[in-house]
């Protein structure tokens, strides 16, 4: 009735453990280190841990000279070598899956490729706004014409930062700092983080320099662009406009020589306030101010635009800004970001890129490399990667993090910058009166910004 065994080995093994603990006095520690009370039921749970310790107790009729101390650890059958072993192990084990990650990527890198290959581009690159078409870099637009003047730029450029060409780095000690609050978090401790006192920096677009000639030009450009993950370029729209403000009667009649250089095809508009131009190529149009309503107002000489659709794929777009989200196994996903800057001529200024996490999961981001500066907006749910200059000197950079999340879930990325150099292959060059010909003071104000640009 106690044994209940159908075997001959489970039979035998339950009548050591009876005679054993049959024959141990009161006074005997080991049934009361394995079991809990002297009953039947616990005796049977806890039969082989006994039947070892007695093994080790007694030897050929004789007791062994054994503690207790040394009876635990022959019957856990601790080894120092099964430690070491399980060790190298589960280092084996971590290398060859972070291997595989690796070879993941290299292979979706590859089929990206693959997929792109043979693509007409049509000259506008996505991280770096670059192009195969052959034309030659727009000048940089000037501050003020030929005719010299003693006042100041109109605008005052934007410094760049010194010292190293790459963009600050963010240590490992910040890193550290974050695991170990989020440690204290997660084993319950009330830990009170100090409020950012920076906020997220987004792109605006410059307002117009106070500092200006009595004839003041702005070159203003605004991009939307749209483009898959994959690369192909879904949507392109690019909107320039010259607008002109005159603060004295006295230029009534103006000229103003645009220099167009442009190769691509950008449709150029006159609109009815603006004569009629004096040239096909230059674009040279009339403006009439005699009528002092057009004083001290903007006035638009001039716009364009330049459009791409999706037959139009654009191989080098996703090329300069690659977002790769990669499933680690551990229930989330290894992401790399990566930009470069191909025109050289180019300077974007205040670059913020917005990374959407997934909200359900509700685990903060771990951040691996920056280039630049990261905020994790948790009310938002964002990762903000931002830069403060991206040109020749910082044409490249990546973002690694991992976190909580699908491959889909990072998606849309939203960029946003803002730039002093235009886009368009068109610059102001001079401004002349209409009935002489001889040049006036002017100054210049360029901006090329985003109006919405998103890599879906």
């Amino acid at each position: 009735r106690y044994f209940g065994c159908t075997t001959a080995g489970g039979m035998a093994v339950r009548l050591k453990v009876l005679i054993a603990a049959a024959v141990c006095t009161k006074a005997g520690k080991i049934i009361p280190e394995y079991c809990r009370t002297m009953e039947e039921s616990e005796i049977a749970d806890n039969a082989f841990n006994l039947i070892f310790a007695f093994d080790e107790i007694v030897a050929l009729g004789y007791r062994e000279s054994v503690n207790l101390a040394q009876i635990r650890t022959f019957v856990e059958m601790d080894s120092h070598e099964e430690k070491v072993y399980q060790a190298v192990r589960q280092t084996q084990e971590r290398e060859a899956k972070n291997k595989m990650r690796e070879k993941a990527k290299e292979l979706q890198r590859q089929r990206m490729e693959a997929n792109k290959k043979g693509v007409k581009s049509p000259g506008f690159n996505a991280g770096g706004f670059g192009s195969n078409t052959g034309y030659s870099p727009a000048p940089v637009v000037g501050d003020s014409a030929s005719v010299p003047a003693d006042n100041k730029p109109s605008f005052t450029a934007i410094q760049k930062p010194m010292g190293t060409t790459k963009a600050m780095k963010l240590g490992s000690k910040s890193r550290d700092v974050e695991s170990f609050v989020d440690q204290l978090k997660s084993e319950g401790e009330n830990v009170v983080t100090p409020a950012v006192a920076r906020t997220a920096p987004v792109a605006k677009v410059p307002v117009a320099s106070e500092n200006t000639e009595d004839i003041h030009l702005r070159q203003e450009e605004h991009l939307t662009l749209r483009v898959g993950r994959d690369g192909g370029l879904q949507n392109f729209e690019l909107h320039g406009l010259v607008t002109l403000r005159i603060a004295d009667e006295k230029w009534g009649r103006i000229r103003v020589q645009l220099d167009n250089k442009d190769r691509r095809g950008i449709q150029l508009q006159l609109p009815p306030v603006v004569g009629q131009r004096t040239s096909k190529r230059r674009h040279i149009p009339n403006v009439d101010t005699s009528n002092h309503s057009l004083l001290h107002t903007d006035v638009g000489v001039l716009n364009w635009r330049y459009q791409h659709s999706e037959r139009e794929q654009c191989s080098s777009i996703a090329r300069k800004i690659n977002c790769w989200p990669s499933e680690n196994g551990q229930g989330g996903c290894d992401v790399n970001i990566e930009y470069e800057l191909e025109h050289e001529h180019m300077e974007l200024n205040d670059v913020c890129i917005t990374i959407p996490l997934c909200r359900e999961m509700g685990s903060s981001p771990v951040v691996n490399e920056c280039d630049g500066e990261y905020i994790h907006d948790s009310r938002k749910n964002v990762l903000l990667w931002t830069l403060p200059i991206i040109d020749i000197n910082n044409k490249s950079g990546s973002l690694e993090f991992s976190a909580t999340a699908m491959p889909g879930d990072f998606f849309p990325l939203h960029i946003n910058f803002v730039s002093k150099k235009s886009y368009a292959d068109l610059a102001v060059t001079q401004v002349v009166l209409v009935d002489d010909d001889s040049p006036v003071k002017y100054s210049v104000e360029t901006v090329f910004f985003t109006e919405k640009y998103e890599i879906v």
